[in-house]
């Protein structure tokens, strides 16, 4: 599954007009991606990402993408990493695989953190507090 997920992700492009893109790699493994995402109200409409990386980062943030569209931004912002790595059967993972599996949640969650600053009603000390507890 892993390699079919990474020899053909879904969502796999560059969205036109996103409401939200981020960008983060790990230098560890040469991964390197970007999230775009757009919402309607507090639901998040489409996703994205492009870039590249191992096959284990392609394959997880494939299916992050799936997990998250249609979700609100509150059940987007509750996902956990044995949520990605179960989709995988990747709960048993090596450390030092860890940070390519996990790229993806952490780029979706920093872009949802991006989305909510920018409302009116955002606030930086809940998010700072949610982006210290990602790991």
């Amino acid at each position: 599954m892993i390699i079919e997920y990474s020899r053909n992700p879904l969502n796999f492009h560059k969205m036109e007009n996103p409401d939200v893109t981020h960008h983060d790699s790990n230098p560890l493994c040469g991964d390197s991606i970007d999230m775009d995402l757009k919402f309607d109200g507090e639901t998040i409409s489409d996703v994205s990402f492009h870039g590249s990386g191992c096959a284990i980062c392609m394959a997880c943030t494939s299916v992050l993408t799936e997990l998250v569209k249609g979700k609100s931004v509150s059940e987007a912002r509750g996902l956990e990493k044995n949520d990605v790595l179960g989709e995988l059967g990747l709960e048993h993972l090596q450390a030092v695989r860890i940070k390519c599996a996990l790229l993806s949640l952490k780029v979706l969650k920093l872009a949802l953190y991006k989305h909510l600053a920018a409302a009116p009603e955002g606030n930086a000390d809940v998010l700072k507090e949610d982006a210290a507890s990602l790991y």
